[in-house]
């Protein structure tokens, strides 16, 4: 059994939550740049190269690579033998979140309730999702998203008879109705099967793969080369503004589900998909 303070999650979310919003990940980069070579809209390039400065300032002069910080998303997995003492972990997630948006003067975007809408003033509460291991160890990924993107996701409960053709026209339709609304290109995370809130989850964890990175399961590997290039002949393109660019990446996750169902989830993120991860 090995034993972690929870202060030492506390200080690790705190430094991931200013990472991710200050830098982009080393797949994202990449991505983005084999985007800019391949554009063919002349606007579409410029567009690109706009986003590349963008991200190179912020890089340097250590500012935010997007206004709207977003909504901390934090991913926890943790090793069955490990023990926390020093409070409850939770708390120890939040304290993290609050310290990172206070430190790195990342914009406040939590109202305390969907209707009345005050603002906490610190970023919490985040949305923490909890993942039980094999192992002593702990890994955790935060993710700040945005609303921009955020706004675009659906779920569709479609029937099993409604097969791939089914799948392939949700994620299009989700990717049409959101247009230039999600910042793109975009990354399009995809969950399948399960019920209907864990291919949300699926959908929204898909975004964290590596850019370039495929699917192990050999159909969803197929559909995530079709999708990708069906997305980007919508001539939707950077910005919204036309090209042949308007997603980097199309990620599916599947799980085993209902012989009754079909849920087909899409979660699209902007062009600089944030995310960070730490092991403890």
């Amino acid at each position: 059994m090995r034993t972690i303070r929870v202060e030492a999650v506390t200080d690790a979310v705190r430094r991931l939550c200013i990472e991710a919003n200050y830098r982009l990940s080393p797949d994202m980069s990449g991505a983005l740049k084999t985007a800019q070579s391949a554009e063919e809209s002349p606007l579409g390039k410029q567009i690109l190269q706009q986003l590349d400065e963008n991200l190179k300032i912020a890089q340097e002069d250590g500012i935010p690579i997007c206004q709207d910080t977003g909504m901390a998303v934090v991913f926890l997995e943790i090793g069955q033998e490990v023990h926390f003492e020093g409070g409850s972990l939770r708390e120890a997630v939040q304290e993290g979140i609050r310290q990172g948006y206070e430190q790195g003067y990342l914009r406040k975007s939590v109202v305390r309730d969907p209707l009345i809408r005050e603002n906490t003033k610190d970023n919490t509460p985040g949305v923490i999702h909890f993942d039980l291991v094999d192992g002593d160890g702990v890994k955790i990924t935060v993710a700040p998203k945005g609303f921009g993107s955020e706004n675009m996701s659906r779920i569709f409960m479609l029937k099993p008879a409604d097969g791939a053709e089914g799948m392939k026209n949700a994620v299009l339709t989700a990717v049409k109705d959101a247009g230039p609304n999600a910042c793109p290109p975009m990354v399009v995370g995809v969950g399948v099967g399960g019920t209907f809130e864990k291919c949300a989850l699926m959908a929204k964890r898909a975004l964290l793969r590596p850019a370039g990175e495929h699917s192990p399961v050999s159909w969803a590997k197929e559909m995530e080369a079709e999708l990708l290039e069906a997305i980007n002949r919508t001539g939707i393109g950077p910005g919204g503004l036309g090209g042949t660019s308007t997603a980097l990446a199309v990620n599916i996750d599947t799980y085993p589900t209902h012989i009754a169902g079909l849920p087909v989830a899409v979660n699209i993120c902007c062009h600089v998909n944030r995310h960070a991860s730490m092991e403890l």
